[in-house]
This record gives C-alpha cells, sequence and structure tokens, in this order.
C-alpha cells in the first residue's frame, strides 16, 4: 500500500518475539517433542528458501497447530505482511491450523473475507482458500497482537503445498515473459537495460510505440508507467502486464496509441526486494517510495536511474511528458482507484480528474468514488508527489492501487475476489482509456478497416477534423454528466458501468 493515511502502527511495529528471526526456514522439520528417529509421514517440513519466499520461524503448539513467523524485510525489521512458503511430508486428510502470529499491520482484508491462496504440485492453479476457514483477530497469548489462523486439510501424500499472501510475480516469471516478448520481434517493442540493482539484477525499461515516434527530431506524447516498488504488491506486476500485453497487441486501439503515444514503461524498480521476498523495502531496508527526492545512485540505484532518465526528458523540448502512473497495491480498500496531486489553479485540478472518471468508465472494477487528491507531508518523497512538483502543468501523475484481494461492482454489494486475469483486464482497461482521453476513437474506426497505417501527424490531422481536441486543453467542469459518456451512478457522480464491450 504506497498511499493509503497510516497511524504509526499501520507503518510496522516491532516485536521481540522476532529478535531470533534472521533469514528464511530451510527445509526446516518439525518433530513432535521427546521424539527421536527418522521423520514420519505428517511431521511437517517447511521451506521458504526459494525466490520470493518469506518464513521466518515455525512454533508447533499442538500436535495439529503451529505458529509461523513472517520474515521481516531484509535491513528492515518493521514491515512483515508478505508471507510464501511450502509444506510437504504430509498424510492424507492430515488437519492443521496455521497461525500467522507477528503481521505489522493491525488493519486488514482478512476482516473483510480475505484468505491465502494455495496450490500444489498437482493442482498448479493458485485458489483462495474458502473464507470460512480462515479467521483474524487479537490474539492475547501474542501480545494481543493480529493473528491470521487458517485451517486446512492435506488431501495427497506426495504433493508440496505452497501457501501465500497473495498471488506471487517473481522476477524470474517477469524476465522470462520480457524474453518471450523480445523474441517476437515487434518493430514497436524495444526493450532496454536502464540500469541496474544493488544485487545486479536488472532495471529493464520498456518502450512501446511506433518506429516513426523515435526518429531524431520527432515529437514525443509520452506516458511513464513504474511498478512493483514495493515487492510485495504483486498486483501491480499483473496490471502492469496487462497494459503491455494489450499496448503490444494487433487491437485496433493498441495501433492508434502506438501511433499517437510513446509508451515508457519500468515494470519492476525493486528487483532485488521482490527476489528476497520483501514486502515493502529494498535489499538494504529503504522504503524506495519515500527516496524520490534524492535518489542515491549506490543506495537506490534503480530509482536513481528512473529519475533521471524523466528529468531528461522533461528538459527535451521535443518531448512532453503527459502521464507519470505509479502501479501499487492496497491492503485495506476493496477495488482499483487512483491517488492525484492538489493544485491550487481550479482548471488544472479539473483536468487532472478526467483520467480517473474515464477509467471508471472504462474498468467495473474501478472506483472513482474511492479515488482521491492530496498532498500529505509524509508522502512527500513518493513519485506521484515528487514528480507531480516537478513537472510542469501539461503533466499529471497518479498512484493506480488495486486491491489485494477483491472488487465490488457499482450497485452491487458482493465482493468478487481479483484472478490473475482480473488484474490484467484492469491493466488493459487502463491502456484503453488513453483513446478515451485523447479523443482518438473516430481513428480507431477507420483503422479498424484496412489501410494504410497512419503516421502521427496524419492522426492529429484526423482528429482536427472531427474537431475533438484531446482532453488536456478544454477545461471541462461540472458534474459527470457534462463529461463524455458521464452519468450518475449510487456510488458517486459517475457511472461505473463499462459501455463498451470488456476487452
Amino acid at each position: 500500500m504506497a498511499e493509503g493515511s497510516q497511524s504509526a502502527p499501520e507503518a510496522g511495529n516491532d516485536m521481540g518475539n522476532d529478535d531470533a528471526i534472521g533469514g528464511n526456514v530451510s527445509k526446516y522439520i518439525v518433530l513432535p517433542t521427546g521424539y527421536c528417529g527418522q521423520p514420519k509421514k505428517g511431521h511437517l517440513i517447511f521451506d521458504a528458501c526459494f525466490e520470493s519466499g518469506n518464513l521466518g520461524r515455525v512454533d508447533q503448539v499442538s500436535e495439529f497447530e503451529y505458529d509461523l513467523f513472517i520474515r521481516p524485510d531484509t535491513c528492515n525489521p518493521r514491515f512483515r505482511v508478505w508471507f510464501n512458503f511450502t509444506v510437504e511430508n504430509v498424510k492424507e486428510s492430515q488437519r492443521v491450523i496455521f497461525n500467522i502470529v507477528n503481521f505489522s499491520k493491525t488493519k486488514s482484508l482478512y476482516r473483510d473475507g480475505m484468505a491465502p491462496m494455495v496450490k500444489s504440485t498437482s493442482r498448479p492453479k493458485w485458489q483462495r482458500l474458502p473464507p470460512k476457514n480462515v479467521y483474524y483477530y487479537r490474539c492475547p497469548d501474542h501480545r494481543k497482537n493480529y493473528v491470521m489462523s487458517f485451517a486446512f486439510c492435506f488431501d495427497r501424500e506426495e504433493d508440496i503445498y505452497q501457501f501465500a499472501y497473495c498471488y506471487p510475480y517473481t522476477y524470474t516469471r517477469f524476465q522470462h515473459y520480457l524474453d518471450s516478448l523480445q523474441k517476437r520481434n515487434m518493430d514497436y517493442f524495444f526493450r532496454e537495460q536502464l540500469g541496474q540493482s544493488v544485487q545486479q539484477r536488472k532495471l529493464d525499461l520498456l518502450t512501446i510505440t511506433s518506429p516513426d515516434n523515435l526518429r531524431e527530431g520527432a515529437e514525443q506524447k509520452v506516458v511513464f508507467i513504474t511498478g512493483r516498488v514495493h515487492p510485495g504488491e504483486t498486483p501491480s506486476s499483473f496490471v502492469c502486464q496487462g497494459i503491455i500485453d494489450f499496448l503490444v497487441s494487433q487491437h485496433p486501439i493498441a495501433r492508434v496509441l502506438r501511433e499517437y503515444l510513446v509508451f515508457k514503461i519500468a515494470p519492476m524498480l525493486n528487483p532485488d526486494g521482490v527476489y528476497l521476498g520483501n514486502y515493502r523495502c529494498s535489499l538494504m531496508g529503504f522504503d524506495l517510495n519515500r527516496h524520490w527526492l534524492d535518489p542515491s545512485p549506490w543506495v537506490h540505484p534503480t530509482l536513481h536511474g528512473v529519475k533521471q532518465l524523466i528529468v531528461q526528458m522533461y528538459n527535451d523540448p521535443k518531448t512532453s511528458l503527459e502521464f507519470y502512473i505509479d502501479i501499487h497495491a492496497h491492503s485495506t480498500m476493496m477495488n482499483g482507484f487512483m491517488y492525484g496531486n492538489i493544485f491550487e489553479d481550479e482548471e488544472q485540478f479539473q483536468r487532472q480528474a478526467i483520467f480517473p472518471k474515464l477509467l471508471c468508465q472504462n474498468a467495473e472494477d474501478f472506483s472513482y468514488s474511492s479515488t482521491s487528491f492530496n498532498r500529505d507531508a509524509v508522502k512527500a518523497g513518493t513519485g506521484r508527489r515528487f514528480l507531480g512538483g516537478l513537472l510542469d502543468h501539461t503533466s499529471y501523475c497518479y498512484t493506480l492501487e488495486v486491491s489485494f484481494y477483491s472488487y465490488i461492482i457499482s450497485g452491487t454489494t458482493a465482493a468478487v475476489p481479483y484472478t490473475e486475469e482480473a488484474y490484467m483486464k484492469l491493466g488493459r482497461n487502463v491502456a484503453r482509456t488513453f483513446l478515451d482521453y485523447y479523443r482518438l476513437n473516430p481513428v480507431v474506426e477507420k483503422v479498424a478497416i484496412p489501410m494504410p497505417r497512419l503516421r502521427n501527424k496524419e492522426i492529429e490531422v484526423q482528429r482536427r477534423k472531427e474537431k475533438s481536441p484531446p482532453y488536456k486543453h478544454p477545461l471541462l467542469r461540472g458534474p459527470a454528466s457534462n463529461y463524455p459518456n458521464g452519468k450518475g451512478d449510487k456510488k458517486s457522480s459517475v457511472n461505473h458501468k463499462d459501455p463498451s464491450t470488456p476487452f
């Protein structure tokens, strides 16, 4: 969670029991008290020594019950939320209760029906545990800290079971994904290494646009997107992949967007934290999203590299940095929503609200009523706040948040749990919203019919012929009904229902 208001306890607290946790458990066998000899079936073996794994300690409470301790972020004991571990050597029909006892947060979506993820070797697709088997409560046995307990029955002896806070998305998976895109040899997809992390992992930068937009001297309208500055916020990677998948597709909307805009995407700003299984921090224990003001090339090299590039583009008279969007996941709220900045100029403030309102119309899981605009002092070091102050009035900076758990569709009350596909669908809808923002719909209708490829200048001419200027220039005021397709709804003044066919 990058932007939600937090009291001091919410930001993380120290717990004496964590002093003994120095790393992940590695093939740790839990034997009954007084037992001697070789482990038998049912003597559980816990492991978190794998990529993005996290489990620091296991205490057996009884034959059926285990207290599990999250390993704190490296070099920072305050953050303990992400867990990801395996259990093996089980007996068929063995029933257990696992208690995650040292969360650093008190508020949690576990209060609202969220449940841990599970998969096994014979069932490799992640699924959520039944909410009826999950309990979140303040426990007197653990200094009145909040504990998440879940009951589980192992049903296949030869399987290895894996449990996680949310759908994992590892650094290796990300690299394989980019490799597969690169092998397609698309002339509008460019991958480069912008820098390296402290542990020498790649900081990848993707550029998605028509080659014509990269010619020397060409003017560029740039949309800059970043993700995974907080490594445990795995939904941000699925959203980012949805954006990328859509933009490199042959969908008519994607083709027009590539002609009109230059998309710069740094999908994983904290590769070390992702690899290590941290929740919020880098290898050296820093929350990178509080260091945009003055990132160190040694301590925060990935942040330093991205900031240098953004400043360089800002100083280029041929480049207009139109949007900056930083993607996160939220641990206490439902739906997707945005945080934006506050401006003294009323016209600029009104224009800033347009993109989230349009996204609200395109994505049923996006809530404009949860979207807010602020300038809290505690957020001064975030990408949204820093770049919002650096860039000029023609640029808009947002944090895009998406729930770790679920969304509620407008007009209903039932929570719909997110899946990997649902996260990626939100990403696709973020991408297509740029079409509405720049009013390029008439161009798409022509592109959908076989015709010569339009160049950027031809798109501009076509758009002017339609007398439909992009949203950046006119001032749009008043209620949502004054916006294109705007309608009222029960949750806010904006229609949350997608009027078009969802992707």
